[in-house]
């Protein structure tokens, strides 16, 4: 049997040396001469695809060379069509090709003479070629990873395997989708990258011999990708502090927290810019102007990179604005000195400046507690301008009051 095996393995690189042609046309009903030499002891090799056939040759002078009668393996015992022609009859050897993978084919050959009458048949062959290659018997799917997924599987371990075929399905989809073919047999993993983040996908992998087969599918695995962090909770932005605006929130309850991302607009409308990152769950943002607004979202990002969606509905901050402006309640004069009063809806003024002109001269009075002011500096006879500044707690002073005149009568 190994010599037969090895004579097979051998004479398959000269299979088409004894002239055999494909696709012959024989009469519709063949003229059988019964004197000419019946091939026996017909032996054979079956593979997924092909079958090799051996035999002793026919050195009878009569005999040309050999016809070759396979049947369709969807009839079975059905009728044998005549596949080939072997035109040496020294040749002892013939491969079928193109089969189907575990399937029955039925055989039989004959000799034939120079006038094309053939032998009796040879006694019918029964062949099953061989079922395609198995997938690999293990494969797993890596979940939890930022917008990929990793599969694994043990490398086959016939050494006809050339390649790995990975193919994807989404669950909303009935077809599948190849996504590479992994070279070597050696070679055990796949990383599907550039995936929608929390979605869940299935997978299986076939093997494709260095001839081309390919197996049928592993059994489908599935995986989901790692999903996004949780979006931040009660954003609050400050508007009562000057030159800054402070942001706070609630910490992160991700187990792999990395740092938190700060985006501001000056329009919700508007492309938010990156203006900060921060492992502290408050934000100062520094702002060179009073009463200057800000719209906020934050983000959490962890140690994979993946940021969390922003708030559904934007913060807004401001610095603190200037106090509001003083209004005057009265000014007089007595002919000595001058007095004025005043008020403020405004509450936050903890004290107030005067500021008083006169003949292209300017006098500024600070640091006044109450509602009013009396000037006995004057003079008869010189009109005089007064202004009111509030001044906060920070320092910030408000715009001027309305101007307030009055003239000192000369007498």
């Amino acid at each position: 049997m190994k010599k037969w095996i090895a004579l097979i393995s051998l004479s398959v690189l000269v299979l088409f040396v004894s002239g055999c042609t494909n696709n012959p046309q024989p009469p519709k009903k063949p003229v059988i001469d019964q004197t000419l030499p019946k091939l026996t002891e017909i032996k054979f090799l079956s593979e997924v695809t092909e079958v090799g056939f051996e035999w002793k040759p026919s050195f009878d002078e009569r005999v040309n060379g050999y016809y070759v009668y396979r049947s369709n393996p969807k009839v079975q015992n059905g009728r044998l069509q005549r596949i080939a022609t072997i035109k040496d009859k020294y040749s002892s050897h013939f491969v079928d090709t193109g089969l189907k993978p575990e399937a029955q084919y039925y055989y039989r050959f004959s000799t034939y003479s120079k006038n094309k009458r053939e032998s009796v048949a040879s006694d019918t062959i029964s062949v099953n070629t061989a079922p395609l290659i198995k997938s690999v018997v293990y494969i797993k799917a890596i979940t939890g990873l930022p917008n990929r997924v990793k599969l694994i599987w043990r490398p086959h371990t016939s050494q006809r395997v050339a390649s790995y075929i990975i193919e994807r399905n989404e669950f909303t989809s009935t077809t599948w989708k190849r996504l590479a073919k992994v070279k070597g047999r050696l070679n055990a993993e796949y990383i599907d990258a550039g995936l929608e983040e929390n979605h869940v996908f299935r997978y299986r992998v076939k093997v494709e011999t260095y001839d081309g087969l390919i197996s049928q599918p592993s059994k489908i695995v599935e995986a989901g990708t790692k999903p996004l962090p949780i979006e931040i909770k009660k954003l609050n932005a400050t508007t009562n502090i000057p030159k800054k605006i402070v942001l706070s929130w609630d910490a992160s309850v991700e187990k792999d927290f990395s740092y938190y991302k700060v985006y501001r607009a000056i329009n919700p409308m508007l492309f938010y810019s990156y203006v900060a990152k921060t492992q502290d769950i408050k934000y100062e943002d520094l702002i060179n102007a009073n009463g200057k607004s800000y719209y906020y979202f934050v983000t959490t990002v962890d140690k994979d990179g993946l940021e969390s969606p922003r708030q559904k509905n934007e913060v807004t901050g401001s610095s603190l604005a200037i106090p509001a402006s003083v209004y005057i309640t009265s000014s007089n004069h007595d002919g000595r000195s001058i007095n004025i009063t005043w008020d403020s809806l405004d509450k936050r003024a903890v004290k107030y400046s005067v500021i008083k002109e006169y003949k292209g001269k300017k006098k500024i009075f600070t640091g006044i507690q109450g509602k009013s002011f009396n000037d006995e500096d004057v003079l008869r006879g010189i009109e005089y301008k007064y202004n009111v500044v509030a001044i906060d707690k920070y320092g910030l002073a408000s715009k001027k009051s309305e101007n307030t005149i009055i003239e000192m009568p000369k007498e």
